[in-house]
C-alpha cells in the first residue's frame, strides 16, 4: 500500500525530532490518546506485549507504566528511531520488519501498533502477519488517523495537506516526509471499512472508537 524504502528512510531521517514535532502538530492530544490505549491494554491484563512499529517508544512505555509485570518488547524496522526507544526506557527492544516478524506463532497476548499499520507495504498481509503471533483470543489494537465526518473534514484535510507540512518542514527539514504521510492519511481505511479489513484478516469483533471528532481511531479486535 505504501513506499517502505521511502517510509524507512523519512523516519530515519527525523527521529531524534519526532517526538516533539507529533506533539506540536497534534496540539498534545497523541499524548492522551496513547494514555487512553494505555488504560485498554491494561484492562486485558497480559503478560505479552508486543508494540509493532514502536518508533521511539512511546506506546510501549505508556504500556509499560501500566503494566508494571508485563513484558514489553517494541519492534521497528528503523533502527535510529528504535535506538530512542530503548535511550527512553523501552525494556525490550528488537529491530524487526512488521511484514516478516521474527517471533514465533502464538507469541503475546496482546499486539499494539500506533500509526503504524498506515505506513505498511501491505495493510492486510500485515494484518495477517500479526494474526500469526498472537495467541488464540489474543487481542490486537490500532491506533491510527481517520478523517472527521461532517462539517469538520473539509477544514481538517486543509490542515492536513497544507498546514501541517510547512510546520513540520519548519521543524524537522523534511517537510516532504510530511507531506507523503499527510496523503497516506487521505487513502487509509477507517471506521467500518478498517473493521472490515481487520476482520478479513483473521481476526473477530472488529470495533472502531472515533478520538477527537475523527482525527484518528483506536481499532480492536480478537485473534
Amino acid at each position: 500500500m505504501q513506499d517502505p524504502n521511502y517510509v524507512k528512510k523519512a523516519f530515519s531521517r527525523i527521529a531524534d525530532r519526532y517526538v516533539v514535532t507529533n506533539h506540536v502538530l497534534s496540539l498534545g492530544t497523541d499524548i492522551l490518546w496513547r494514555k487512553k490505549v494505555g488504560r485498554i491494554v491494561a484492562d486485558w491484563n497480559p503478560a505479552e506485549v508486543l508494540d509493532v512499529a514502536t518508533g521511539t517508544g512511546d506506546l510501549a512505555l505508556e504500556i509499560q507504566r501500566r503494566c508494571p509485570d508485563a513484558k514489553v518488547t517494541g519492534s521497528d524496522f528503523c533502527e535510529e528511531m528504535l535506538a530512542h526507544a530503548a535511550e527512553d526506557g523501552v525494556r525490550e527492544t528488537v529491530v524487526a520488519d512488521a511484514m516478516n516478524m521474527p517471533f514465533s506463532d502464538d507469541s503475546y497476548d496482546v499486539l499494539t501498533v500506533a500509526f503504524g499499520l498506515r505506513n505498511m507495504a501491505s495493510w492486510p498481509d500485515a494484518l495477517k502477519e500479526m494474526r500469526r503471533v498472537l495467541k488464540p483470543g489474543g487481542h490486537l489494537l490500532v491506533l491510527d488517523f481517520s478523517l472527521p465526518t461532517g462539517v469538520l473534514r473539509g477544514p481538517y484535510r486543509f490542515y492536513l495537506n497544507k498546514v501541517l507540512p510547512k510546520i513540520a518542514g519548519l521543524m524537522t527539514g523534511e517537510g516532504d516526509a510530511y507531506e507523503y504521510l499527510a496523503g497516506t492519511i487521505e487513502k487509509f481505511p477507517s471506521g467500518k471499512d478498517m473493521c472490515g479489513l481487520i476482520e478479513s484478516c483473521g481476526f473477530t469483533g472488529a470495533e472502531a472508537d472515533p478520538l477527537s471528532f475523527g482525527v484518528a481511531s483506536i481499532y480492536t479486535a480478537v485473534a
